[in-house]
Parts: structure tokens; C-alpha cells; sequence
């Protein structure tokens, strides 16, 4: 297995160099790594900590870690890596960390020249993130190696009676930090201890949202106090029902802002398009009245957090796709949050639209129905919201438990 395993990284890596001549987001994959090694070339001898995420999300969560060990233990070096160019390019700038790079492919080449160059102290892996070349390599380095945040499903390899490759890999991890109980059994299923019910740091992250000043004054202006529905994350399939809702059911009253994925010139012009009312761009609103529009196109990222802040109710994209992005960052504000139908492999959403304060749609019908409702029914929107809200600070607590354990490795 351990052959085969390799020698598909191998074919990968050959086949990923010929698709990135003709696919643009697997051309940023490919040449993103041709520079790793001199990247992390300035952490070799010193003290680092290294802290890996498949992609945006996975960042969000390890997060409230990087900044606590930032604050506390300043004589360690933070290197982040990732695996795809969504969470790369996004987080490349970020400021707490002294090196952020891709994370080469898994080959046995690559795993030990990384390993040697970056030596980490400590290195955390987050949510659903083995490589077992990497973990073989930190093992031999004797590094501390934990998952936080982590999630397992009974689906997954490692419980399969063929995967006995992958388990060994599970070996160099000194400690799991994970979400939920069955995640622990799962794992002492397989003869796993030395695992922590910690939950999600992500809830530590959103909470502290709520401390820093969200007001945007251009938002301000645009909202004049209006009932106003925030779109975040958007795909096409949620346009399409935003666009219908806006145009044949909205009210003069009430206002929109949209937070599209893709923000692309084609793809944001083509939605501005769609749309029969009043529409403005983020890149054009320079010099304009702002009242005098009705939805609010935001053709940029990273303010889409305190945008949530002005809203009253909020849609989150991705949930007719396949990949719901992240709903406890509108949660945290105590409005109610609608999502499509695909969620199941997302804790957060599955708790909450159990408990009413998340509601899940799966086409044009329920989608004009439930935001007619929210927007007529008070009580039924402030109570959605509450337990949301609520949701959020019960869950609180997983960046303490993980530190409590860094310490003592540190």
C-alpha cells in the first residue's frame, strides 16, 4: 500500500503540471510550489511552530491557536502552510506569521527536505489534514504532531479493513483534538487514547468578532436602517434565488447585499445584470448617493465578517453546491442564517438547523417562503437568532484546552 500510495503521488504530480497549462486555478497549485523550499530556507535553526490547512476554513480554525501562541511565545518562528490556492491567496499576507507557503505534494522527497529544513517544534494539522509522508518525517524528527478541530466519519479510510496504511500514519500524531464524541470513538475504535473532545476553534474566533468594531460607513449608508438580507459566499445556484426573490418579491423597503465567491469582472457583471433593481458595485461606489440603491454588489473580499454586522437576516452560499462556507460568522450576531440543502458534513450546520436557528432550503419555493417569513414574522426571526447566538457561546472553550496542552510542550 505504502508503494502504491507513492506512486500515485508521483503520476499526481506529472499530471498536475500538464492540467496547469490549461486550468488556471491548477496552474496557481503548481507554480505556488516551485519556490517552497527557499521560502522556509530562513527557518531552518530556528525555534518554529508549524501550523497546516487544506484551505481557508481550515485557517479560520487554527487561527485563535497562532494568535495565542503569537501573544505568549514570541521567540518561536509561525509557519503556515496550505494545500490550495482558494486558502493561499487569500491568508498569503497574513501578519502573525513569519513564513506562509504551500505545502509540496506528500512524496517522500519532498516530506524529508521539508521536514529537515523547518524542524518544527511543534507542528498542528487541522481538521481533516494526513499526509503520511510529512507524519512519518515529524516522527523521526521526534516534533510534537496534533490534530485540532479534528472530524472523523466512519467513511473515511482509516476505518476501512484496508487501511491499514493510513492508521500507521495516525501514529505520529502525539494527540487528537476533535469536534465531537463520535469523532473519539472512531478513533478508539482503532486503538487511538490519546484523544480530547476539544470542539471547534472556530467558535473562539467568531465570538471575538463581536469585541472589535464591525460598523462600515458606507454600509451604513447604503442600509439607512432598511430591513437588509446579506448573501455571503455566493455560487451561481444561490444567485439565481436571490435574483428571483429581489425581483419579484422584494419590497421597496427592503435592502440587499450580495458577497459573491466569484468575483471575477464577467461573473459580477453578469449578476448586476440579473437584477431589476437599483444595483451598485463595490468598485464603483466612489462619489455615488448609496441610498438611492436597492442592492449592494461586493466585488472585493475580506469585509464580508463585519457586513454580516448590518445585517438582519443572512444566506451563506455554498449549501446547493457541495461546499457550505461558513455560517458561525453571522451566527455569532444572533440572526437567523439560511442555507441550501447539502450540509451534512458540517457539524455547526447540522446542530443548528435542528434547533431552528438555521434553515435549510432546496429551491425557489422554500427560499421566497422562509424570507417572507422572517421578514413578517418578528418573533420568529429574533428567536432564530437568539439561538444562534446562544449556540455560539455555548460552544466556546477549544483554543483553552489545546493551549492548556501547548504549554506544556513549550
Amino acid at each position: 500500500m505504502k508503494f502504491l500510495y507513492n506512486l500515485i503521488v508521483f503520476k499526481v504530480s506529472i499530471l498536475l503540471r500538464i492540467v496547469a497549462l490549461f486550468n488556471n486555478k491548477i496552474k496557481l497549485f503548481v507554480d505556488g510550489r516551485k519556490e517552497v523550499f527557499k521560502q522556509i530556507e530562513v527557518l531552518r535553526n530556528q525555534n518554529t511552530i508549524w501550523f497546516h490547512a487544506a484551505s481557508l476554513g481550515e485557517f479560520e480554525q487554527a487561527r485563535p491557536i497562532i494568535e495565542e501562541v503569537k501573544n505568549n511565545y514570541k521567540n518561536y518562528k509561525i509557519l503556515v502552510t496550505f494545500f490550495s490556492p482558494s486558502g493561499y491567496e487569500i491568508r498569503k499576507n497574513y501578519n502573525l506569521a513569519d513564513v506562509i507557503c504551500y505545502l509540496p505534494l506528500d512524496s517522500k522527497s519532498n516530506a524529508k527536505k521539508f521536514v529537515e529544513i523547518v524542524n518544527p517544534k511543534i507542528a498542528i494539522f487541522v481538521k481533516y489534514e494526513f499526509w503520511p509522508n510529512f507524519l512519518k518525517e515529524l516522527k523521526n524528527k521526534n516534533s510534537t504532531t496534533i490534530l485540532i478541530s479534528g472530524i472523523l466519519r466512519e467513511k473515511q479510510v482509516f476505518f476501512k479493513w484496508y487501511g491499514q496504511f493510513m492508521r500507521n500514519a495516525l501514529n505520529s500524531f502525539d494527540h487528537f483534538f476533535v469536534q465531537d464524541k463520535n469523532s473519539k470513538k472512531l478513533l478508539e475504535s482503532i486503538n487511538f487514547k490519546n484523544v480530547t473532545i476539544a470542539g471547534d476553534t472556530r467558535f473562539d474566533r467568531v465570538s471575538r468578532i463581536l469585541t472589535q468594531d464591525n460598523s462600515i460607513d458606507f454600509i451604513n449608508e447604503f442600509k439607512e436602517n432598511k430591513y437588509t438580507i446579506v448573501a455571503g459566499s455566493t455560487w451561481i445556484q444561490d444567485e439565481e434565488l436571490i435574483v428571483d426573490y429581489i425581483n419579484n418579491h422584494a419590497s421597496k423597503e427592503e435592502k440587499f447585499i450580495i458577497a459573491p465567491h466569484n468575483i471575477k469582472t464577467d461573473a459580477i457583471l453578469e449578476l448586476q445584470n440579473s437584477i431589476e433593481k437599483a444595483t451598485i458595485l463595490y468598485s464603483k461606489k466612489e462619489n455615488k448617493e448609496l441610498t438611492n440603491y436597492q442592492v449592494f454588489i461586493i466585488d472585493t473580499i475580506g469585509i464580508l465578517t463585519k457586513i454580516y454586522a448590518a445585517a438582519d437576516i443572512a444566506y451563506v452560499g455554498g449549501g446547493l453546491k457541495t461546499g457550505l462556507h461558513n455560517i458561525l460568522e453571522p451566527a455569532t450576531f444572533g440572526i437567523p442564517v439560511v442555507i441550501g440543502n447539502k450540509y451534512d458534513k458540517f457539524k455547526e450546520a447540522v446542530d443548528l438547523v435542528a434547533a431552528n436557528g438555521c434553515i435549510s432550503i432546496s429551491n425557489q419555493k422554500e427560499f421566497t417562503e422562509v424570507l417572507l417569513k422572517l421578514k413578517t414574522d418578528d418573533d420568529f426571526r429574533k428567536e432564530s437568532g437568539a439561538i444562534n447566538s446562544n449556540y455560539i457561546q455555548e460552544n466556546l472553550g477549544a483554543t483553552k484546552k489545546i493551549m492548556n496542552y501547548l504549554k506544556l510542550k513549550l
